[in-house]
C-alpha cells in the first residue's frame, strides 16, 4: 500500500492499556470534522480492561471531501490515502505484538464507511468489526471488489433509519456484502435517531468485545 500520504503524515495516538500490556486492541476511526482525540474519548465509554485503543488522525479532520456515495475518483486520494493510514496503524500494532485476531475495528460517521472499507477490501480474521453510521463506499457496491472472507469475525452496523448522512438502503447493502464474506453481522436501525452513537450501541460493542476468546 501507499505510504506517502497526508493522512499517514498526521500520525495516530493511542490510550487505554498500553500495547505491551494489552490484550487486544481497538483502531478507532473518526468522523469528518472531528479528531482522533475525540473518537479516543469512547474508549471511557467503552471502558474495557487490558484494552489499547488507536486512532489515526486525518489532514484537516477529513478523510475525504464529498459524499461517501459520490463516484469513487471524487474523493481520491482521500479514501485509498485513508486506507493506507489504517493499514499503517494495524501493523503497527502487530508489529508490537498483537495478533490480528485480537485487533477491532471501530468507525464513526465518515470514519465507519472507511473502516468498514478496509475491513471488507483487506479481509482477515478481526476480533470484531464496528460501523457507527457509517457503510461501504461509493455510488453502488459489489461483492466482486472486496477480499475473499470474514468467516467468523463479528460485525456490528449501528445507524438511524433516518440518518441525514447514510442512507438507510447502503446500511442494508452493506450488510448483505458482509453476509456474503461470511462474517457474523448485527445490523441494528434506530428509530428517529439523530447522527450520533447511542447507549445500545456502546451495549453491543460491550458484548462482542467480552465475546472474545481469552
Amino acid at each position: 500500500m501507499n505510504t506517502q500520504n497526508l493522512h499517514q503524515n498526521q500520525g495516530f495516538i493511542q490510550t487505554g492499556c498500553p500495547l505491551p500490556e494489552a490484550k487486544a486492541v481497538m483502531v478507532m476511526v473518526h468522523g469528518r470534522g472531528a479528531t482522533a482525540e475525540s473518537i479516543l474519548d469512547l474508549a471511557r465509554d467503552i471502558n474495557v480492561e487490558s484494552m489499547a485503543f488507536v486512532a489515526p488522525q486525518a489532514y484537516g479532520n477529513s478523510w475525504y471531501p464529498h459524499s461517501f456515495l459520490a463516484p469513487r475518483e471524487m474523493n481520491e486520494p482521500g479514501i485509498t490515502d485513508g486506507l493506507s493510514a489504517i493499514h499503517s496503524v494495524v501493523e503497527f500494532v502487530r508489529n508490537a505484538g498483537i495478533p490480528i485476531e485480537k485487533i477491532f475495528l471501530l468507525g464513526f460517521s465518515q470514519g465507519a464507511c472507511l473502516a468498514l472499507e478496509y475491513a471488507a477490501t483487506y479481509t482477515a480474521p478481526y476480533a470484531g468489526v464496528f460501523g457507527l453510521s457509517g457503510g461501504l463506499i461509493g455510488p453502488s457496491i459489489s461483492i466482486e471488489r472486496f477480499g475473499t472472507s470474514l468467516e467468523g469475525v463479528n460485525v456490528f452496523l449501528g445507524c438511524s433509519d433516518i440518518d441525514p448522512h447514510i442512507p438507510k438502503q447502503r446500511v442494508l447493502e452493506t450488510q448483505e456484502v458482509f453476509k456474503k464474506l461470511d462474517a457474523n453481522v448485527t445490523t441494528k436501525l434506530y428509530e428517529q435517531m439523530g447522527h450520533y452513537i447511542n447507549e445500545d450501541e456502546l451495549l453491543n460493542i460491550k458484548q462482542i468485545i467480552n465475546s472474545l476468546p481469552g
